[in-house]
């Protein structure tokens, strides 16, 4: 079947002769026009239609995949108008053998180059897609992303090289046996980063989101990207802290998940009990503890037989205290204890577990507990040990006798 060239359609309506000059400027400027018309039309008018039908039946769905439809939409326009020029430029335009020749090797190279935007653009969005899973963020798949790009680009290179050559893909690919060394020197990081991403990726290591701790590079804060080559942390400072992936497998570090997947926040502080003012108690100062607070007259009716002294009975409220305490968590370990003496005084420490793993309540609840606890202190007849600083030796010294 002969195709009919445009130079043919259009001699009629200029009244030129064959190959007159300004036959061939309105020939190729028709058929540029021609070019840049279906370019329009695919990304201006088909692939929206296309996207506004799917939104229509899954707004929550589709909706967040618009920036990344727009691209691809750009992108496919381009090949599909480069397909086009090759299969007919020469039915569209008129020009020399030798330039057909040119603009068949770079219409080939661009083809090759959109079809690997294109190819990347449809990784992006299967990446959008996962992420919107409920398991994406455990299992992430950025640095299975990232691999997928750097394969399809360096395919395209390949390829781009081949058809600069003119010679067949196999013949570069020979090539690269003599450059293996240097490849893997230049890729070391890369291919290093892969199996980490992998590891990572299958043991459940790291998740975007995940509050880790890095001593080694100074990282402490949330997780915000698990790439191939590094992992991005955002520290409680706002600074961010850039690791090779590669380093969170061969070095240690500590993820929290664990605790924020838990029952409750760990809450472990001790106050420090001046041994001078340990003592034991009268009947008159059981009686006014017990009126003053309920815990006491509990403790103190529950055994009865028992000598008190204020440290052991002050033990014993603050651990009635926090398991009674609304925002501690009664399901896990709680409890106040004695550790080993040392020359600050009696070590009383507070172990429990909050409710409310969140920071800024986890800190407010330990506060307050600490508040409380060395605020009854005196009704107990002790006193918390303090290094008494030169300013309070003197003010003690000028202290009237």
């Amino acid at each position: 079947m002969k195709v009919t060239h445009l130079s043919e359609v259009l001699a009629p309506w200029v009244g030129a002769t064959p190959y007159s000059g300004l036959l061939i400027v309105g020939t190729n400027v028709l058929a540029l026009v021609i070019l840049l018309l279906v370019f329009w039309l695919i990304r201006q008018w088909l692939l929206p239609r296309i996207q506004h039908f799917l939104s229509e039946y899954s707004t929550s769905k589709i909706g967040f995949l618009a920036p990344y439809l727009s691209k691809f939409s750009g992108r496919f326009s381009l090949v599909m108008c480069t397909l086009l020029f090759i299969a007919f430029k020469e039915a569209l335009f008129i020009a020399p053998v030798w330039l057909f020749k040119v603009f068949g090797v770079v219409s080939q190279v661009l083809l090759v180059i959109s079809i690997g935007f294109l190819l990347s653009s449809l990784v992006n969005i299967v990446n959008a897609i996962y992420n919107q899973q409920p398991f994406a963020k455990s299992v992430p798949i950025q640095s299975l992303v990232q691999v997928s790009k750097l394969l399809i680009f360096i395919v395209c290179a390949i390829l781009v090289i081949s058809l600069a050559l003119d010679k067949s893909p196999t013949y570069i690919l020979s090539g690269f046996g003599a450059i293996a060394a240097v490849t893997l020197l230049v890729f070391k990081d890369t291919i290093l980063g892969l199996v980490a991403s992998i590891q990572i990726a299958a043991n459940r290591l790291l998740a975007t989101g995940d509050w880790i701790q890095v001593d080694a590079f100074g990282a402490d804060g949330e997780v915000i990207e698990v790439g191939l080559n590094t992992v991005r942390v955002r520290n409680w400072d706002n600074t961010v802290t850039t690791i090779p992936t590669y380093k969170i497998i061969s070095d240690s570090f500590k993820n929290w998940r664990a605790m924020q997947e838990s029952n409750g926040r760990r809450i472990k502080r001790a106050v420090y009990v001046d041994f001078d003012s340990i003592q034991l108690l009268s009947e008159a100062q059981l009686t006014t503890l017990s009126q003053t607070l309920p815990e006491v007259a509990q403790i103190i009716q529950d055994t009865p037989e028992q000598q008190w002294n204020n440290v052991s009975l002050f033990r014993r409220y603050a651990e009635a205290y926090l398991k009674a305490h609304p925002q501690v968590n009664p399901e896990c370990l709680c409890m106040v204890r004695e550790l080993a003496p040392t020359q600050y005084g009696l070590p009383l420490e507070l172990y429990c577990f909050s409710r409310d793993k969140r920071w800024v309540p986890y800190e407010h609840l330990q506060a307050d507990l600490l508040d409380h606890v060395l605020t009854v202190m005196p009704s107990f007849a002790l006193r918390p040990y303090q290094v008494i600083s030169s300013h309070q030796s003197e003010i003690n010294h000028k202290k009237p006798e």
